[in-house]
């Protein structure tokens, strides 16, 4: 009888070591100061402050804010279109951006890549995406898991998860709480489905309409894999901009990711209660990519508006005073942003305007 092996079993170990010599430089590419080295270590080291009094955050109350997301099966389009680079940036926004939420900032990333087998060229192209991802953000990737399971996926499958770990003074948290009536809601642009609601855009595309990854659609100006494949805007920089450029505390009291559930789950979700946010439907410009699903796939209004974003990645709910001036800064940004409600006094929750 042959012996066996961890080889004949499906896992290489030489083709592994292989694929995590590729890393290292990936890594050290988004390496701050903060970053102790432990090279072979089994953990990733980040002290909260910097040690220099030139740098040093001199935290009163720091709170840590912790987020975990994947990016769904919009890891099919990607496999289908053998392009992984990007999805790596969909797993660090999914994260980051709810951290932002809490008015944190992002400190570190973590990832968890699972593959049916040894893949070092995969690894790489993923793990590029992740860590170009976290420069953009301003944070670390410290470290991450990379698990080989043959007989759970599917040769050509994998799967993603991502851990955020940031930091907020305490003094500074944002929870909703302070929303009142009067404030004005400032949806921030979306670049298209996000990482959101692909088993029915799948479903649309390639089942009911039948198209191919790499067919050109012309509604949509691209291929049906091009708009799909659409990364997640990476909000980090333009939202702790506006957060750091106001001396007053009392200018944003809200802010949700608009992901799975849409605006009326993920805004209504930060409102306290008595107060409600009246949304103008026709106050932002929709996406092709979101009317072309609803007519190919017959959906209707009330499903495509709990399913995805509809243009809006992001609402800041904020003091009317400042409403316009935060506008500006996220045009500096280059994101389009537009005001599309306002808080009232009401049941807590969203409402359509009439």
């Amino acid at each position: 009888m042959a012996k066996a092996t961890y080889k004949d079993a499906g896992v290489d170990l030489e083709v592994y070591r292989q694929a995590m010599a590729r890393l290292p430089k990936l890594l050290a590419r988004t390496s701050t100061p903060r970053v102790l080295p432990l090279d072979d270590g089994f953990a990733g080291l980040f002290q909260l402050d910097f040690p220099s009094q030139l740098f040093a955050r001199n935290y009163q109350e720091p709170v840590l804010v912790s987020c975990t997301d994947g990016v769904g099966t919009k890891l099919k389009v990607a496999i289908a279109m053998g392009v992984h680079n990007t999805v790596g940036v969909d797993l660090v926004a999914m994260s980051v951006n709810d951290a932002l939420c809490c008015g944190a900032e992002p400190l570190f990333f973590l990832d968890y890549i699972a593959l049916p087998k040894d893949d070092p060229m995969l690894l790489e192209q993923l793990v590029e995406g992740i860590a170009g991802a976290c420069v953009e953000c301003d944070c670390a990737l410290l470290g991450g898991e990379t698990a080989i399971l043959p007989d759970l996926y599917a040769l050509g499958d994998y799967d993603l998860a991502g851990f955020c770990v940031g930091v907020v003074e305490k003094r500074n948290l944002i929870d909703g709480r302070a929303i009142e009536p009067g404030d004005l809601a400032v949806g921030v642009a979306s670049s298209g489905l996000h990482s959101n609601g692909y088993s029915l855009a799948r479903k649309i595309v390639f089942d009911m309409v039948g198209l191919k990854v790499g067919d050109f659609v012309e509604e949509l100006g691209r291929t049906v894999g091009e708009t799909l494949l659409e990364p997640t805007v990476l909000y980090a920089r333009p939202v702790r901009k506006v957060l750091n450029h106001y001396r007053v505390k009392n200018v944003v009291h809200g802010i949700a990711h608009i992901t799975g559930g849409g605006l009326h789950e993920n805004l209504g979700r930060i409102l306290p209660e008595g107060v409600q946010i009246v949304i103008d439907r026709g106050a932002w410009p929709v996406p092709p990519i979101f009317t072309w699903l609803q007519q190919q796939g017959e959906v209707e209004q009330a499903e495509m508006d709990q399913v995805f974003n509809m243009g809006l990645g992001l609402v800041l709910v904020v003091a009317p005073f400042y409403a316009e001036s935060i506008r500006q800064q996220f045009k500096r940004c280059k994101l389009k942003s537009w005001i599309i409600g306002r808080a009232e006094s009401g049941s807590r929750g969203v409402a359509w305007m009439e």
